[in-house]
């Protein structure tokens, strides 16, 4: 994911449906100055405890605590697929966004969908299309240039899922986990 926001030092992020800051420690990493955010305290408090340096907010998707063009990216890995509905969410997100929105989704077009839907962690989840991602993105202003990515995401895979990826194309139609860059127009 962190390819198609081609991260400068100084640059903030929004991690919005931040959980227990996995992610959000990943794009700090990065050197984005993140800050994350989750609906719910108890996740909140974990990722707080593992990275005190990350601040966290509680908020919702749907109504962002934060100003118009507050961060120069905003993503959200993995929890918009738990947000309905979606276009109202990815307005908030591009909101607030300078730059642009970078999105981690659950691929209904994969494998992974076809063992996953509905099981485990998964369960409510919606699986998404990158057609459902232009229908959302299309009342969005100014419009984005979007572009996307997948991985293969071999459940339990490790090191070799790893290689396969390595060898295959970033746009698989068939991965489970679908990434994509909205990008605001430059002037």
């Amino acid at each position: 994911m962190l390819h198609l926001l081609q991260p400068q030092a100084g640059m903030t992020l929004l991690d919005v449906g931040s959980g227990t800051g996995e992610f959000s420690r990943r794009f700090a990493q990065a050197g984005f100055a993140v800050v994350g955010l989750d609906p719910a305290p108890d996740r909140l408090a974990v990722a707080r405890r593992a990275a005190p340096d990350v601040p966290c907010v509680r908020g919702n998707a749907l109504a962002l605590p934060f100003r118009d063009r507050a961060f120069d990216y905003v993503a959200a890995v993995t929890s918009l697929c738990f947000v309905e509905p979606p276009a109202q969410a990815l307005a908030e997100l591009w909101r607030v966004s300078r730059r642009g929105v970078i999105l981690g989704l659950l691929n209904r077009r994969s494998l992974l969908y076809r063992f996953k839907h509905g099981r485990g962690g998964y369960r409510g989840a919606r699986w998404d299309r990158r057609g459902d991602v232009e229908s959302w993105s299309a009342a969005l202003q100014p419009p984005p240039r979007v572009s996307f990515a997948s991985c293969v995401f071999l459940p339990g895979g490790g090191g070799l899922a790893r290689g396969i990826e390595s060898w295959l194309p970033a746009i698989l139609p068939w991965g489970g986990f679908l990434a994509v860059a909205l990008h605001r127009p430059t002037v």
